[in-house]
């Protein structure tokens, strides 16, 4: 039988691996709909709203985790009990994690947009678990990873004491299109010397 309700984000994989996203979401979800007391210790909340979290919960765990802990009716015991079976993800998710943004290197990707999409991706995941990014690591990580031959480069770049990672990002993406613009015009028109007649 398929979900008459549609999932307000996915629901929580059998095997855990989306663990850190749906506590984050569920957490926000349950907060926002007054409901973020029913999974903490010595709540007092009312049955009402104990069973509506209930509810809100089973239907955002995917069916085999369902049947699982079908017999489970109050919130707090099932969020502790998939916390308790699932949490240890983390330190799996870290190493995994570590290993990318150790091997994260821009000469790796086409274009400045896929390297910014794949390290915010890596960063997300390194703040899911618990590790502090700040900008100068992120822009330590773009300077740290240019081709050699952009050696000269890199260095303008550096000299140029960005704060934030945004504003290299920024200055990258520019020099990206412009160098984008150049090429097409020479392929539209190239370039041809006039050699003078004898």
């Amino acid at each position: 039988m398929s979900n008459l309700v549609k999932l307000q984000y996915e629901a929580l994989r059998l095997d855990g691996k989306n663990y850190d996203e749906w506590d984050v979401d569920t957490t926000l979800h349950l907060e926002s709909t007054k409901l973020g007391e029913v999974i903490k210790e010595e709540n007092t909340t009312s049955l009402q709203d104990k069973s509506k979290a209930t509810i809100f919960l089973r239907h955002h765990i995917q069916e085999g985790l369902r049947a699982e802990y079908k017999d489970m009716k109050d919130p707090l015991q099932l969020w502790t009990n998939l916390k308790e079976r699932f949490e240890h993800n983390k330190s799996v998710i870290l190493q995994m994690v570590q290993y990318d943004w150790t091997h994260l290197r821009l000469q790796d990707y086409k274009s400045i947009s896929e390297y910014n999409a794949a390290l915010f991706g890596i960063v997300s995941k390194l703040r899911l678990c618990g590790e502090k990014i700040i900008e100068e690591n992120m822009l330590e990580k773009a300077f740290s990873t240019f081709h050699p031959s952009n050696m000269l480069l890199q260095q303008q770049y550096k000299e140029h004491n960005f704060k934030k990672y945004s504003e290299l990002i920024s200055c990258l993406l520019v020099v990206e299109q412009n160098n984008e613009l150049l090429l097409r015009n020479h392929q539209i028109a190239p370039l041809v010397f006039n050699r003078s007649p004898k």
